[in-house]
Formats: C-alpha cells, structure tokens, sequence
C-alpha cells in the first residue's frame, strides 16, 4: 500500500472507528447518581443521601443528609448516643469532603448532636480544616448548634457500668455487624448498640461517598469512636486521607475499622491513588489491606479494617483484612447489601 492509498483508507475508517469510540463511551458512562456506605446500617443512610440525588441535588448535601441521619437516630452506636470514652463522655468524630477537595472536619466533640454540619460549616465558613475538642464545641455554639445535655443514653449508661467492672479494653473484630442475639442487647434494629454481656464494645463508624448527577464526587465520615478510648483519642475518622479522601478526577475513599491502623498507611488516600493508576476499586481497597497486613502480619491476625471505594465510572468496591465486613449500595439499579470480599 503506497503512502496515497493509506490516507485515502484512514479518511474513511476515522468515522467508524469514531463510532466504536463513541458507542463504546456510553457503555462506560457512569452509573450515576449513586452512594455507597459501610456496613449494613448504610441501607437507611443512602436512602437520605437519595433524598437529594433522586433530584438532581448535589452530592455534598446527599452525603452530609446521609451521615446526619445516622447521628438522628436513636440508640444509635455514632452520635450522641453511642458510647463513651473511659472518662464517660461521648465525644464525636466527623469530616466532610467535596468535589473541589474543600474539605472540613471535628475531633473530640462533646454535646453537639450534627458534628457532620459542624465540619461542613468549618469548610465552607473558615480557612481551617480540622477543629477539636473545646474549640470545635465553641465553633459549634457560636454559628447555632445547640448545645446538648451530653447525658448517656440509657443502654451506654448500662455498658458503660458494666465495663467498669473490670474497666478493660477489648475490641471485638465486626461488632457493627453482629446479629442483635450475639451482642446480648436489649432492642430491635439494626440502630440499636450493641454492647456484650461483659460491657466490651467496639466502635462503629458510618462512611459515605456519593457521584451525583453532574459527575461530582463527595464523601462524609460520622462517628463517636472507639468506646473506652483514652480520653482526647482521635482515630481516623476525621482526618482527610485516612477516613476519606475525595479526587474528583480519580474518585473517593471511605473506610471502617481500628483507625490507627488506617492512619499509619494514610488508607483512604492510598486507594485513591491505586485507582489514579488503573486499579479498580476493588483492587485498590486489597492492595491498601494488604500494605496493613504487610507492616505486621502477626498483629493484622486480630484486627479489622474496611476499604470502600468508588471511582467515576460509578464502578464500586470493598476489602477488609477479615471476612465480615459488608456494605450498602444505592442507585436507580440497585439497592443491596454487599459482602466484602477479605484477605485473612
């Protein structure tokens, strides 16, 4: 074929191989909007977050919707609620992050029942990203959150008396995902907390990532932490590239689990930087579970750690260093529970 002939024959198969290009573009397109969240509580918090991505909303305002419904919600183990430190006080954990990487976030937060709206008023008000403690309390106060009684609920008065006993500290690997039968409780739904006979607790920590209509990503993170924590611990929750992390170009990270852990791999940036170089989300949550495993294998055998991630194709997944670990998917094809898949 001369040098004539192969542009002649390029001019008429550009069209067409344009074609495939376009044809193959929109079975790519992203499933949009969707929201994924950890663990099976998840179900009733994208149902909020779909409040607002059903119609057009964007996805900051469907996730911080979603993590304010679990910190509404009573006898709940993530908000005001849920149980205390050893000192016993209840002090919460959030951040928030959208699609331009504002991002804002609170730490050792007493008596404030939305710590997700405070986080999300430090990003959109205040140069800061991360208040705590005392300082975050007098933010909160000052732009209009009501101050609480900061009174136990009636089940973390119960646990807590129980744990003092032997005021011993005990996580229990998936306890947010334990059958109500098992961890001894009084109450019915998957809200309730849920403590063991012993008053061992763990933790329970809601983490969400949305794709709304327009494309954008945004993620929320709402705990109380780990109960019987050293006063003043602050696991990763609240701190953006450990508990979330958002890249619109790339797509967002969340996870669940002992937060030191996830702080140390800095994880949920990790992933995110996994699927920047091609992983699927799937394989990018293992291969963060597996830098965690790698550092101390011996230690990795009695501890858990959840990745849940979400790229711009709308494609999702989850791994965690135990079998266990589930979460919750929505969007106009599905609305389910998935089971992680697990290295150990």
């Amino acid at each position: 074929m001369n040098r004539r002939k192969f542009l002649h024959l390029s001019a008429l198969t550009a069209p067409l191989l344009a074609a495939k290009k376009s044809i193959a573009g929109n079975f790519e397109a992203p499933v949009k909007p969707i929201v994924i969240s950890t663990w099976d509580s998840g179900m009733a918090v994208n149902a909020a977050a779909w409040e607002v991505l059903s119609k057009k909303g964007r996805a900051l305002d469907a996730v911080e919707a979603g993590a304010m419904k679990m910190e509404n919600t009573p006898d709940c183990c993530v908000g005001l609620d849920g149980y205390p430190d050893r000192d016993g006080i209840v002090t919460l954990d959030s951040c928030i992050m959208d699609e331009y990487s504002n991002c804002g976030a609170v730490a050792g937060l007493e008596r404030i029942k939305h710590p997700v709206s405070v986080a999300r008023k430090i990003m959109e008000t205040t140069p800061h990203v991360l208040l705590v403690g005392a300082g975050a309390q007098q933010f909160a106060v000052q732009n209009g959150f009501p101050l609480e009684s900061g009174e136990l609920s009636e089940s973390a008065k119960k646990a807590y008396a129980d744990w003092l006993k032997k005021s011993e500290y005990k996580p229990v690997i998936n306890i947010e995902n334990l059958p109500v039968r098992q961890a001894g409780k009084k109450g019915n739904g998957p809200f309730a907390p849920m403590f063991f006979e012993d008053g061992s607790f763990n933790h329970d920590t809601m983490g969400l990532v949305a794709m709304d209509s327009s494309n954008n990503l945004s993620g929320a993170v709402t705990t109380s932490g780990m109960a019987y924590k050293i006063h003043g611990r602050v696991g990763d929750s609240p701190i953006i590239g450990a508990g979330l992390f958002v890249d619109n170009e790339v797509g967002a990270a969340t996870s669940s689990g002992l937060g030191e852990e996830v702080i140390r791999i800095c994880g949920t940036h990790l992933v995110v930087e996994f699927m920047r170089q091609g992983l699927s989300p799937e394989m990018a949550c293992k291969k963060a579970v597996e830098r965690i495993v790698k550092r101390n294998p011996k230690k990795a055998k009695e501890l858990q750690v959840g990745f849940l991630a979400l790229n711009k194709k709308g494609q999702y997944g989850a791994y965690a260093i135990q079998k266990g670990f589930v979460f919750s998917v929505k969007s106009e094809r599905e609305n389910q529970i998935h089971q992680s898949k697990f290295l150990l």
